[in-house]
């Protein structure tokens, strides 16, 4: 149990092809500074939490209506001795039909209560995902970061970034 990655589970009345539209524009639920193109396959993302919080993701799957995932390449998480966790993890979105819902299942492939950021980390996807990805599925009205946090900043954060 204790490598279990970190997984919610959402059921939306919304069609899958809804869910898979909301979950690929990032930028009106996780973060409206994002940088970079977040809906096409093998394009690179940039979020950015202030001086928290900074990875990119490479979209490595895009299934409409169906899977979404991401492999983060770089990863600065200020608060973990580790500042590169996140990086050479996986962001996977399954999105099914179960009756009349959708259900969508978050999976953070790497995110597990071992590392340092797990339980920061773990409470942030809680949010983004039960909350403002939810509620932009359902209303079009998400709560991602503001553009100034997500903003990129200055050249010299780049070096603090690992490659996988």
């Amino acid at each position: 149990m204790k490598n279990k990655n970190f997984t919610i589970v959402c059921m939306v009345d919304q069609n899958p092809e809804q869910v898979y539209k909301a979950i690929t524009n990032v930028r009106g639920w996780w973060g409206k500074g994002i940088a970079g193109e977040s809906d096409k396959l093998g394009a690179e993302f940039t979020y950015q939490h202030g001086d928290i919080h900074r990875t990119t993701q490479k979209i490595t799957k895009l299934i409409p209506g169906a899977k979404v995932v991401w492999h983060v390449t770089k990863s600065y998480i200020s608060f973990a001795k580790d500042h590169a966790e996140w990086a050479d993890t996986d962001i996977i979105f399954n999105i099914t039909t179960k009756g009349e819902k959708t259900e969508l299942k978050f999976t953070h492939r790497g995110l597990q209560p071992k590392i340092e950021c797990y339980e920061q980390c773990s409470k942030g996807w809680n949010y983004y995902i039960t909350e403002s990805l939810k509620r932009f599925i359902e209303t079009g009205k998400g709560r991602p970061d503001p553009k100034e946090k997500g903003a990129p900043q200055n050249a010299s954060r780049k070096s603090r970034l690992t490659h996988s």
